[in-house]
């Protein structure tokens, strides 16, 4: 498995456990964040991750923000991209099941590090239903 991550300034230590973690569990991950916690804008980190999920170079991708929106909100006009915003490992596990989301948008201002590994490992290991959400996700793109 390969996952594409990018963070702004509200996450790179969000990242660095998540990519340690990763990691540690022979997962392959392409790394678009900043490392530093001098303000950055978050689209310049995000594109990559949706240009590397959308067209096939990562499985996934995880993103991080402050509040996680303005990176979901910038992921989600790539098409191909369902990225979720999420803030508790049953939301991401939904958004797995029901959306076939394959983003994971984290809020790093309103989740713990160790919640938030949570989260991702969650949305790794949940599958897309399919079935009646498939009509569904069928109908996302413009």
């Amino acid at each position: 498995m390969k996952i594409a991550i990018g963070n702004d300034h509200a996450g790179p230590d969000y990242k660095q456990a998540i990519v340690k973690h990763l990691e540690s569990k022979g997962i392959e991950v392409i790394n678009h964040g900043t490392d530093s916690f001098d303000s950055v804008d978050y689209p310049d980190f995000v594109h990559p991750v949706a240009n590397d999920v959308a067209n096939g170079t990562a499985d996934f991708g995880i993103i991080i923000c402050g509040s996680g929106n303005g990176v979901a909100m910038t992921a989600n006009k790539h098409q191909k991209i369902r990225a979720a915003l999420c803030w508790t490992k049953e939301i991401s596990a939904l958004a797995r099941q029901h959306n076939d989301a394959n983003i994971i948008s984290i809020p790093a201002r309103f989740t713990a590090i160790p919640q938030a590994v949570e989260m991702v490992d969650t949305f790794l290991n949940t599958t897309f239903e399919g079935g009646r959400h498939q009509n569904r996700v069928n109908k996302i793109p413009c």
